[in-house]
């Protein structure tokens, strides 16, 4: 109920001010496990994917927005829970994995779950190699992935700004990636560096971005 109230309010209202582009609607499946795959310019990135998309998204968030235990600590927690976002500890010795577990419950619950193949905000605007969590994903929950592209977000909220500024914002939903039976005679390796592959150049077409040619690193103490 609270995800509708504030959805049915954030949405209309930030398009209003905003008004940002948003194609492809129609290839996000309405109902069903789907991977709603994106390239990840910046923080507001896991709040314009949400609202652009025709149905609710869950995404994973630091434990950290859960800490505290004041009003405002729990106003910002419910503001996350409201959005579908998901706790996760990011500096744990499981992080990665516990990450992939939390996303395939999800996927296994019918849900939409969205994540950044990169790994880490691109600082440079470049398209960086995909981790094969992704692939992962789709192959164990047998669902589609979406690419998709997002453009202009980084000037909303540049890294560094604390304070979303006016800019011109475009997302775009590609064609969803099958994988149900493409892959069963492949070895699993093999299969999950193709699928991310194919993902990536989704993501790519969508965006035009620069292609970096290597993996992202996340920058210590972010």
């Amino acid at each position: 109920m609270f995800y509708e109230v504030v959805h049915g309010v954030l949405k209309p209202l930030t398009h209003a001010i905003y008004r940002p582009t948003v194609t492809g609607l129609d290839n996000v499946p309405r109902t069903g496990a789907v991977i709603l795959a994106s390239n990840h310019l910046s923080f507001i990135d896991s709040f314009v994917i949400p609202l652009a998309a025709p149905r609710q998204v869950h995404f994973l968030a630091k434990a950290e927005y859960w800490a505290g235990t004041t009003r405002a600590d729990r106003m910002r927690a419910a503001w996350f829970e409201a959005v579908g976002a998901v706790p996760v500890d990011r500096d744990s010795a499981r992080a990665a994995q516990d990450s992939l577990d939390t996303g395939l419950q999800i996927l296994r619950e019918g849900k939409a779950f969205a994540l950044y193949p990169e790994g880490t905000r691109s600082r440079d605007g470049r398209l960086y190699r995909g981790r094969t969590g992704v692939a992962w994903l789709a192959l164990t929950a047998g669902c589609p992935v979406v690419p998709v592209g997002l453009l202009g977000t980084q000037d909303i909220q540049p890294i560094g700004s604390r304070l979303p500024r006016l800019a011109k914002v475009t997302v775009r939903f590609g064609k969803p990636i099958q994988v149900a039976g493409r892959y069963d005679s492949m070895p699993q390796g093999r299969a999950r560096r193709e699928l991310t592959d194919e993902v990536m150049e989704g993501i790519h077409h969508l965006t035009g971005q620069v292609l970096a040619g290597s993996y992202n690193e996340r920058p210590p103490g972010s």
